[in-house]
Order: C-alpha cells, then sequence, then structure tokens
C-alpha cells in the first residue's frame, strides 16, 4: 500500500493550487486526474484548423507586474506566473438588452468606467463613485479574511471594514436602491451577473461588488495558449515540487476510519490503495458523499442536498472563415439579454424554448494571431437554470442542440449587425449533457452550488470551521467556499491546499 500525507482528487483549478500549496508546505502529495488532461474546464480543444478555449472569457484581478492583482500574486507565491505567456484583453465588455433598447460598451479601469457611465446616463457619478468606494472595502474585508483562514476578529470587521459588514446581508438590487442609483445605470452595472449565475436580487452584494471591482482595477488577461497553458504550469510546478500525478486514474472511493469517521486512504480505478488521512476534493460533494463515502453522517447529506445546483452549461464554439473586420465583430466580450431585468432573465433561462441569453467571446479582439490569418473564431455560452436537458427524450437531443445554436447564431447577427452564418467553417457544441460526461459534474452544472442567501460568498468564508464535517477531507473548486469561476477556484485551491498543510501539523 502506497502512502501519502494528502491525496488530491481532480486536477481543476482548485485541485491544481490545493497541490502546490500542500506540496509548499511539506507535504508528500499525490493528485489523480481521471481524464488524460488537467484543468477539466480549463483547457482547449483542437477541430480542423482551430484551437478553440473550452470555457474562459477571461480573468480578472490579474492585472500586471507593477500593478497586480491579487491572481497574480497567488501565481507569483506558487511559481507559475512566468510559465505563462499572458495577454490583456481591451475592453471591459458590451451589453445589449433587447427589452429596454440598451447597448452600451463599458472600459476598463475605475475612472474610465465611472466616466462612460456619466456618458451614457448623466447624473450616474455619484452613485456609482460610491458603489466602487463601497466594492474596494469589500475586497480588502476578504482578503482580511482570507488571510486568517476565515477566523475573523469582529472588532476589527467593525473598526476597519464596518461598511462591509453593514452591507454583508444585502442583495445587490438593495444596495443599489440605498445608492440611489439611476436604472440605466444599475442595468449597465449589472451585466455581468450571468458569469455568478444568480440574479441580483438574490445575489450578494458583496460578492457581485467584489467582482465588478477586481475587473474594473485591473482589467482582465488571458493566456495566449489558451486556459490549457496555466493548467500546464500548474502541473509542470507539482513535478517541481516533487508531487506525484497520475492522469487517466480515477479515485473511486475514499476509506474512512472506523473509530472516528475521518479520512484513511482513496481506493483508485485499479483497485489500488492508497493510505492517507487527508484528502482534497476538487468535485462536487454530491458526488463524494453519494458515490464515493460509506456511513456519511447524517447531517452532512442533509446540509449537502439543502444546496442548489447553479448553472448548467451550454457552450457553442465556430471558426470562421473570414477575419472579425470583415464579418462586423467589434468587441471581444458581448453580454445579450431578452431584458436587464436579472429576475426575469434568469426565469427564461430555465427552458431549453425560452432561453436567448448568451455570453459571447471572440479572443481574435484580444489576440488576433489565435487563429489562422484571415480566420476568427468564437464562443458563445449560456447557463440554463434547472435540468430542462435532462428531461429531453434521447430522439430530440441532436434537434435541440441545432435549434439553440441556431437561435444564438440569429440573436447575435440581430443584435449586433455581424454576419456570420455563412462563413461558418468549424462548428462544435456542448450541453449541459457534455459536460456531465466530460467532467462528471451532476446535471452538467458548471457554476457549482448557487450563491443563495444563506449560502453565498460570505455564509461560506464565514461557515469555513463549520463545514469541516469529516475530518480530513476537504473541498476545493466551484463548489466550495469561494464559488464558481477561474479566479474563485484558485482562491479555493489555496484556502483548502493551506488549511490541510494545517490539519497535518496538528497532527504532528
Amino acid at each position: 500500500m502506497r502512502k501519502y500525507d494528502a491525496v488530491v482528487i481532480g486536477a481543476g483549478n482548485g485541485g491544481l493550487v490545493a497541490a502546490i500549496r500542500l506540496l509548499q508546505g511539506g507535504a508528500k502529495v499525490l493528485l489523480v486526474e481521471k481524464h488524460n488532461l488537467p484543468g477539466g474546464f480549463a483547457t482547449s480543444f483542437r477541430r480542423g484548423r482551430f484551437e478553440f478555449e473550452a470555457s474562459l472569457h477571461e480573468l480578472n484581478d490579474f492585472g500586471t507586474a507593477d500593478n497586480a492583482g491579487d491572481v497574480r500574486v497567488l501565481f507569483d507565491e506558487l511559481g507559475v506566473t512566468d510559465k505563462i505567456d499572458w495577454m490583456e484583453i481591451p475592453e471591459a465588455y458590451r451589453v445589449i438588452c433587447t427589452a429596454e433598447g440598451l447597448d452600451a460598451t463599458m472600459p476598463f479601469g475605475v475612472e474610465a468606467y465611472i466616466d462612460k457611465m456619466e456618458s451614457y446616463v448623466p447624473g450616474s457619478r455619484e452613485s456609482v463613485t460610491k458603489f466602487f468606494d463601497l466594492a474596494e472595502e469589500v475586497r480588502l474585508a476578504q482578503a482580511y479574511s482570507s488571510s486568517v483562514n476565515g477566523k475573523t476578529d469582529s472588532k476589527v470587521m467593525m473598526k476597519e471594514y464596518g461598511n462591509f459588514v453593514r452591507a454583508g446581508s444585502y442583495s445587490v438590487n438593495e444596495v443599489l436602491d440605498v445608492l440611489k442609483m439611476p436604472q440605466k445605470a444599475r442595468d449597465i452595472l449589472g451585466a455581468y451577473w450571468c458569469y455568478l449565475g444568480a440574479n441580483l436580487s438574490d445575489m450578494s452584494f458583496v460578492h457581485y461588488a467584489s467582482m465588478v471591482n477586481r475587473y474594473m482595477k485591473r482589467g482582465a488577461s488571458m493566456p495566449k495558449m489558451r486556459s490549457h497553458e496555466i493548467s500546464l504550469a500548474l502541473v509542470d510546478r507539482i513535478l517541481e515540487l516533487g508531487g506525484d500525478v497520475l492522469m487517466n486514474t480515477e479515485a473511486v472511493k475514499i476509506l474512512t476510519d472506523e473509530s472516528d469517521g475521518g479520512v484513511a486512504g482513496v481506493v483508485l480505478d485499479d483497485g489500488t490503495e492508497i493510505e492517507t488521512r487527508h484528502v482534497v476534493a476538487n468535485c462536487a460533494p454530491h458526488v463524494v458523499y453519494g458515490r464515493m463515502m460509506d456511513n456519511v453522517p447524517e447531517d452532512v447529506v442533509k446540509a449537502t442536498n439543502t444546496r442548489k445546483f447553479a448553472g448548467r452549461g451550454f457552450t457553442m464554439f465556430l471558426g470562421l472563415d473570414k477575419t472579425a473586420d470583415e464579418l462586423g465583430i467589434e468587441n471581444h466580450n458581448y453580454f445579450i439579454y431578452d431584458t436587464s431585468d436579472t429576475a426575469k432573465q434568469y426565469a427564461l433561462m430555465r427552458t431549453i424554448r425560452d432561453n436567448s441569453a448568451q455570453a459571447t467571446v471572440c479572443l481574435n479582439r484580444a489576440y488576433p494571431e489565435c487563429s489562422p490569418e484571415g480566420t476568427c473564431m468564437m464562443y458563445f455560452t449560456t447557463l440554463y437554470m434547472a435540468d430542462d436537458w435532462g428531461r429531453l427524450k434521447p430522439s430530440d437531443y441532436f434537434r435541440a442542440k441545432d435549434y439553440v445554436a441556431n437561435k444564438m447564431i440569429d440573436r447575435f447577427e440581430k443584435d449586433t449587425g455581424a454576419k456570420i452564418r455563412g462563413s461558418i467553417e468549424e462548428i462544435s457544441v456542448a450541453t449541459p449533457v457534455t459536460y456531465a460526461r466530460y467532467c462528471g459534474h451532476p446535471e452538467g452544472v458548471i457554476y457549482g452550488y448557487e450563491s443563495q442567501y444563506w449560502d453565498g460568498l460570505m455564509p461560506r468564508l464565514l461557515m469555513m470551521g463549520e463545514d469541516y464535517k469529516v475530518r480530513g477531507l476537504r473541498f476545493a473548486g466551484g463548489y466550495s467556499m469561494r464559488l464558481s469561476g477561474y479566479s474563485s477556484a484558485y482562491f479555493s485551491g489555496d484556502i483548502s491546499g493551506r488549511q490541510t498543510v494545517g490539519d497535518i501539523k496538528k497532527e504532528g
């Protein structure tokens, strides 16, 4: 029987970072991944002469060497920043909302963003400035909480981050009401909501404000060789630090100790048993507790089943035989909605028939050389807020794929004026069924558990101690304390890895 201080299950973003943090803490580590490539969703694939990015639209809070964001600082500490060839995204986003006749293109940079908002919505400057002031306090409070592993001092919180504490239990819309932000400004500011997967009446203000602030303060970045370049750099660093990595290897069971119910080992798909007292699982608790463990405590089962699955993913990838200029594709990042009323839009996104929302990227606008000369490529993403794809008859599956793909193309052409249909050279479509098969996520969920009032960012961060239910078992990735998204997954791995190092040291 092989023995390790810790086993990391899953080489997604969170698992990769957790493995590095464990190794940096002196642990002997094994990383196991059932796929033949690391990264999970953080990967790329080829169709014809195009290499498509599988999921990353842009990485926020990275910044530059002289204006480093928290993600860059983390990557510096991990030792991977210089292993990746980075590029900067040119603008924040273009948001189009049909019902309100809204079409606005917003820049990066807090001051530039406020100025542009004032040009679209005269009189909005004061409220938008207050938003960013509060959002910066949110960021600093989160950094403090992370630095003490969630064990915050209430006196410090009240003295240093009082406005954060006051806003912490309110939704985005409730705080914007208090700030008296004009409706049109709120509509433009709310464009990023689909990145977090909950409507702005349900979403925690501190979660959304933190994300928007990170985008605007330091812009967004992207690896030239797609997100898979990050994944490969992280694996390379794990190997440099002496970690063991097994690809094409699935962890099928987590063994538990009869005395305390804690982690005792891991069984691999070839029957090999690994002895360990610590596991970081970069996968859904539903999968771990439902399929990989026996004798799970009843309160753990109840707590897990109480949580709500967030968005199920659908992505269409297009390789086009003309340039973005020739096709009239003007921007890198588009948000196209039926309405800026996020609660109404969220409801429409429950079904295949009613969902017409899309977040669409043309990577050539950030990196013209990403595809062969004279071409460009795009990827269109939407979320389904219920398991409508799971209710399809198998005979209707391909018809539904074609229906949604055609609707996305028609919508993009109508709302932007671009003409892309006649130039499609390559097309590939991933549905929730694809994501469920590829990464083993229940129902094809790509956003983990939904950010709800009782289960949002701050409750999860503040409850990290109470959520440690099974001795030796911690989670990383989109289902854990930082919720979904690339930067959040990296930070979750950072936290879980460091916490597990502490657990190991406590055991001596």
